[in-house]
């Protein structure tokens, strides 16, 4: 059983007022509310926001728009003196650090900017779009009264149409489309690197595919010729968006999408993960894709590997060396994960990032970002 949802309590003209409150990020709800609307300015949303209060919209839909924008630019601007070298620590290790403080601390404030809803999602705000279809879509129904943040409406908004729209996968001459909180294969390199890896010949009869999001790496693989395929996500988002995207990739009768942590039961001859490349705690469902403490998956992944291939079976593990260009990694480390686990390198493919930050000098982290190097490690047991 889901427990029940926090309630957010205010007072408003006088009287006592409460909601369902939705925190897509697990945050609680503010614990003082004030009523903004159009007279309240940007300098006043940014003191109270910095105080922690949350502010109600009750004016114009696109004038809050607006005071966000204008909350954000006051919050993007750098410090006045830049923090001091922290000593025995490296440059980009403390650039990472403090650009995620400050991505954390922003997204803290600007998700205090509040919108009150109705049941079924409608904004009772002048000139305010119809927003249930995006909502329902991010958050499933909502048939009482609820608070959300602004910047989560836009999230999901994006999303939706992000969704409608897809991206186009050139290994697969199709687009995939990734639902709320799933991440998208925005960035190819990983894609191109399953396309192109050498498969035994023939193509084993069975593959797992670990984490696998949108669907979109267990789709390569099934056309590429493996005749079949278990797909396995933690994310319930995952599992469905994945079904979504291969029922209309046609793939849906050669893929079993499981909702579990890792490894489904039995073996296969091919193993294929691509787990999150940075250490550290996810501040949203989305960065879950991006982040993960301690290594926990990639760990698990390495562990549990000989354990669930076939005699002569590989697995494939899809990694940048982003976080060893950080500091944050040593590739000293994961070939000794690696030996651990009773597992020896048959062979690595790597690919360079065509992002547009790896050409973006501004970028605190640009160094790392043009050293980095995707690869997929081809793994198997050791005799």
């Amino acid at each position: 059983m889901h427990p029940d949802p926090p309630v957010l309590r205010w007072t408003e003209g006088g009287q006592p007022r409460e909601a369902r409150w939705h925190g897509e990020a697990g945050l609680p709800p503010p614990k003082r509310i004030v009523v903004a609307d159009d007279q309240t300015t940007a300098h006043t949303a940014l003191r109270l926001c910095s105080e922690g209060i949350g502010l109600l919209w009750r004016g114009d839909y696109h004038n809050a728009r607006q005071l966000l924008a204008a909350l954000a630019r006051r919050l993007d601007r750098p410090p006045r003196q830049p923090p001091p070298a922290a000593p025995g620590i490296e440059p980009l290790v403390q650039a990472f650090h403090l650009q995620r403080k400050a991505q954390a601390e922003k997204a803290r404030r600007l998700n205090l900017v509040l919108l009150p809803f109705e049941a079924h999602y409608t904004l009772p705000l002048r000139r305010a779009p119809e927003v249930r279809t995006a909502c329902e879509a991010a958050f499933g129904p909502c048939e009482t009264p609820c608070v959300l943040s602004l910047r989560e409406l836009l999230g999901a908004i994006g999303a939706h149409e992000w969704r409608l729209k897809g991206v186009e996968v050139p290994a697969l001459g199709a687009r995939i489309h990734a639902h709320y909180g799933v991440f998208s294969p925005v960035r190819g390199e990983y894609v191109d690197l399953v396309a192109r890896a050498p498969l035994p010949h023939p193509p084993p009869e069975l593959a797992f595919d670990l984490g696998t999001g949108t669907g979109v790496l267990a789709a390569v693989l099934a056309r590429r010729g493996v005749r079949r395929l278990v797909a396995t996500d933690t994310s319930a988002r995952a599992v469905a968006c994945a079904r979504d995207n291969l029922q209309r990739l046609g793939l849906a009768d050669r893929v079993t999408l499981c909702c579990d942590d890792l490894f489904p039961a039995g073996r296969a001859p091919l193993i294929v993960c691509n787990p999150p490349w940075l250490p550290g705690r996810a501040h949203t469902p989305l960065e879950q894709a991006v982040y993960d403490p301690d290594h926990r998956m990639l760990r698990g992944f390495l562990a549990g590997l000989k354990h669930h291939l076939t005699p002569g079976g590989e697995g494939w593990l899809i990694l940048s060396d982003l976080a060893e260009h950080l500091g944050l990694r040593p590739r000293a480390q994961l070939l000794g994960w690696i030996a651990e686990a009773g597992l020896s390198v048959a062979g690595r493919h790597d690919i360079r990032p065509r992002h547009p930050k790896a050409a973006d000098p501004s970028d605190p982290l640009f160094r790392a970002r043009r050293a980095e190097v995707t690869s997929l490690w081809r793994l198997q047991p050791r005799p």
